[in-house]
């Protein structure tokens, strides 16, 4: 590799994979560039967990104590009629199989400007653009970004989420990886009138589910809905999302309509799909991928976060030792493949439970919330840990 110790690199995506890619990178010695399509550092979204391995990576990096600042402590989730009257209270770690006091629950926006930080002086942040084109040959990538620029790296990473453009480029649509779960959902923050701390609270129907999240000084609202085929045409349509959600949300009962107000009024809508992905490779060429770009679990596992961090430490700690970049992204994979299918599939343990779409499956569920502190299997998860971090060669 050329222009450096290690060589340069471009990372699509400032989120989360992103900037803990580029912090490893950097202390191996690599040359990074990000590249985000958003003007500015994404703030806000709903609170995130970061669980088992990932918490060594957070440590290794010397931001637990920073992130163990901003842990939100949700002290309980209460499950409500749909008339709004209570059906039980219980831990949030009864029902995710987390690790109550090790465990970190911080605000996504949080968790982004800290690692943003932590980077931002040995690493090139390019805003408001993205990547449009990509030449991959023997010595390097050509890459032509959206603002007509053009610059050559030895590696490019998608860390570019769900729907990453970088791995349409390298690998194609889509549509052939995408495993769709059922569920869209939408998230915003929005005024808290109802003086909840620290705390969730959980509607239901059967196929639709809005729950309220307070977390710090800030209320999070969750609009989710079951849907036989993934909105593909909404993706990129922020007016569309908005008209399906309030169109799935039409009741005048418990907050349902100060929600879909909030929803349409929010400048902060994250809405997608609850869905995974599934590739034959996580890599082609001089091109890798990372996190939900390569193996995004859905939020019904609570582990995308975790995933993404843990994936960035092994992505850099390959290439800082490998001979070459195929070699690492060959051993990338070899060595968290089987922690990533073990995460993923912890979405078809019951967590769906939580969000039933029939009559008999939401009438089940709350029969077992009343009898039970922790539904049917919902323990710790040995999934979280299953990956023991390697100590890579010594950074530079």
């Amino acid at each position: 590799m050329s222009g450096s110790t290690r060589g340069t690199v471009l990372i699509s995506g400032a989120s989360i994979a992103g900037p803990a890619l580029a912090f490893w990178l950097g202390r191996y010695g690599f040359d990074v560039t990000v590249v985000e399509k958003a003007a500015a550092l994404r703030g806000g979204g709903y609170p995130i967990d970061i669980r088992g391995t990932a918490l060594e990576v957070v440590r290794r990096m010397g931001v637990h104590s920073q992130l163990r600042e901003v842990h939100v402590g949700t002290r309980r989730l209460t499950f409500l009629n749909p008339d709004g009257s209570p059906i039980t209270s219980l831990r949030p770690a009864a029902l995710v199989g987390g690790a109550e006091g090790s465990d970190l629950e911080v605000p996504r926006g949080d968790l982004a400007e800290i690692l943003y930080d932590a980077v931002r002086d040995h690493t090139e942040f390019l805003f408001d653009d993205s990547i449009a084109a990509l030449d991959d040959h023997e010595g390097g990538v050509d890459v032509t970004f959206r603002s007509g620029a053009k610059r050559t790296f030895d590696l490019v990473v998608g860390a570019d989420g769900l729907h990453s453009h970088t791995r349409r480029l390298v690998l194609g649509p889509e549509e052939p990886f995408h495993r769709y779960i059922g569920y869209c959902f939408a998230g915003f923050t929005m005024p808290d009138d109802l003086g909840l701390s620290h705390e969730g609270v959980m509607w239901n129907r059967p196929g639709r589910a809005a729950a309220l999240y307070a977390a710090g000084d800030e209320l999070f609202g969750i609009l989710s809905f079951t849907r036989p085929e993934p909105p593909f045409a909404a993706f990129r349509n922020p007016d569309a999302q908005r008209d399906l959600v309030a169109s799935v949300f039409p009741d005048e009962e418990w907050e349902i309509p100060r929600m879909t107000a909030a929803m349409r009024a929010s400048d902060d809508l994250f809405f997608d799909v609850v869905s995974q992905i599934h590739l034959p490779r996580w890599s082609a060429g001089r091109v890798a991928l990372v996190g939900d770009a390569a193996y995004a679990p859905s939020f019904l596992t609570g582990q995308g976060t975790s995933l993404a961090l843990v994936g960035a430490y092994m992505l850099a700690g390959e290439l800082a030792t490998a001979p070459d970049h195929t070699a690492a992204f060959t051993a990338y994979e070899r060595s968290t493949r089987a922690f990533v299918e073990l995460n993923q599939a912890l979405v078809t343990e019951g967590n769906a439970a939580l969000f039933p779409s029939t009559p008999e499956a939401l009438a089940e569920r709350n029969d077992a919330l009343r009898r039970l502190t922790a539904l049917p299997g919902e323990t710790e998860r040995p999934e979280h840990s299953a990956l023991t971090l390697p100590a890579f060669a010594s950074a530079t």
